[in-house]
């Protein structure tokens, strides 16, 4: 009965997002607070109803209810309590219901957000309704987690033994609040499309949800990078498995991003490319769905091999993405320009940023599908892996790491490019020391494990000076900092 009332409560979850999506559209087109605020109650009711149908599977699992096909696959009696928890999330309809959780939770955080105007808020909100009504009808018609099996074995099936490991059953929530988490940016920019509103008071709401989503899916990828070098012998922690590249796509954009957003937020440009970066990192998000779903890449860390329900999600992402993409072409050339700076800057180096973060999401994207596009046209397999991605994807982050450290000491506007390297003196010699001492204690042969070394503590030496002056002034008073 419990299964039953879950199902129920993911399908009327289902009816509500639709009524969010309907009545914060019809609240910003009629400019009714009463039609929003319905709106927004939607939302809270929807996350209500979806996490009682994850606490209903949850059940399932504690019990060891064989009756429902989800528990039956992925579940054992013998099974720690935890794992059999962690079962819940480690199937494509348990991670599903768990993705549409953390959607709803986070639009119910954006409905309760204060300071945003009317039309920001309401349009952001109807964009996020609508991106779940998209990812919840998927659940409920094809994905559904509450399937019953008559007669119901006696015994399942366990998980995966290889995915029973606490950093693994940490990893799918920590990576969903990050993937999801980028679903906010996604509504924030497509809502400022529609109003025309792209501001440093924009950049700032943005920012938070960048900042949240960049972290816990930088949690996430950890766990999972940490899990893949002591389980499978990888021999390093990452090792270009094209499952693992999904998720690193959205990192990157979500990193570039985060740093475009301070632009933004300080000065009032490059309003365009971070509405772009927005769009671009949830996006990724979904790719990502797509291609651990749909069976095109074998890997361990795959949950499906379903071309159908992947084709369903194929077309999830060209509605979503599609949409955004073409509202963005349509209203880019009326963005604001922003304020002119120099090139030497912080934001000269924040765009600069931008380009390797860009140019490296590129590299990954192309190594990641090539071989399925190549498959698709001529029928021939090929494998893309390690030796593409050191060629092209290491030489590009090397360089950006390498000038990193300058960034947070130029002043905004214009910066004094010789004090800055002169304050990065002593943090160079540190680097190179660690370099030098890492290839005599390691092995000469070892030469890059070295220069990885020493370029991680010229990161952190490099950081120091910037500490005391976070504020972004680099040690001049506040009404020199170029401020605005």
């Amino acid at each position: 009965m419990i299964a039953e009332f879950g199902a129920f409560a993911l399908a009327l979850a289902l009816a509500l997002a639709l009524l969010q999506a309907a009545a914060s559209g019809a609240g910003r087109l009629l400019r009714s607070p009463v039609l929003a605020g319905a709106g927004q109650g939607a939302a809270f009711a929807s996350t209500g109803a979806v996490a009682v149908a994850f606490g209903a599977l949850i059940w399932a699992f504690v019990v060891s209810d064989f009756s429902v096909s989800n528990v039956a696959l992925n579940s054992h009696t013998a099974k720690p309590l935890f794992y059999r928890v962690a079962g819940a999330w480690g199937s494509h309809e348990g991670s599903l219901l768990l993705w549409c959780l953390v959607m709803t939770a986070f639009g119910a955080v954006l409905a309760l957000g204060r300071g945003l105007p009317f039309g920001l808020k309401t349009s952001a909100v109807a964009v996020q309704g609508g991106l779940n009504a998209l990812f919840l009808a998927f659940t409920v018609f094809t994905s559904n987690a509450f399937t019953r099996l008559d007669p119901a074995p006696v015994q399942g099936a366990s998980l995966n033994p290889l995915l029973q490991d606490p950093a693994l059953a940490i990893h799918p929530p920590m990576l969903y609040l990050g993937y999801v988490g980028f679903s906010v940016c996604f509504s924030l920019a497509v809502a400022a499309l529609i109003e025309g509103r792209v501001d440093p008071a924009w950049g700032r709401w943005v920012r938070p949800w960048a900042l949240a989503s960049w972290v816990f899916l930088t949690i996430g990828i950890a766990l999972g990078s940490f899990w893949a070098y002591y389980e499978l012998g990888w021999g390093g922690w990452w090792f270009w498995d094209p499952v693992e590249n999904a998720s690193f796509l959205p990192w990157l954009a979500g990193a570039a991003l985060l740093h475009s957003a301070i632009v933004t937020e300080k000065r009032g440009a490059l309003a365009g490319w971070t509405v772009f970066l927005a769009l671009m990192a949830f996006t990724f998000s979904m790719l990502g769905a797509f291609l651990v779903r749909s069976g095109v890449l074998t890997s361990v860390h795959a949950f499906a091999v379903d071309p159908e329900r992947g084709m369903l999600l194929l077309a999830i992402l060209g509605v979503a993405a599609g949409a955004a993409f073409a509202l963005f072409a349509w209203r880019a050339p009326g963005l604001p320009k922003g304020g002119v700076f120099a090139p030497v800057s912080r934001e000269s180096s924040l765009v600069l940023n931008n380009l390797f973060l860009s140019a490296a999401a590129a590299t990954v994207l192309l190594g990641t599908l090539y071989p399925l596009m190549l498959e698709a046209v001529t029928g021939e397999t090929i494998s893309v892996g390690p030796p593409y991605f050191n060629l092209t994807f290491t030489p590009l982050m090397a360089v950006a790491l390498i000038i990193l450290p300058a960034g947070p000491l130029l002043a905004w506007k214009r910066a004094d490019l010789k004090g800055v390297v002169q304050r990065l003196t002593l943090a160079f010699a540190v680097a190179m020391a660690a370099a030098l001492i890492a290839l005599f204690v390691f092995d000469p042969m070892k030469a890059m494990a070295a220069a990885g070394i020493g370029l991680g503590v010229w990161l952190i030496a490099g950081a120091w000076p910037s500490w005391p002056n976070a504020s972004g002034c680099s040690g001049r008073p506040a009404p020199r900092c170029g401020g605005g």
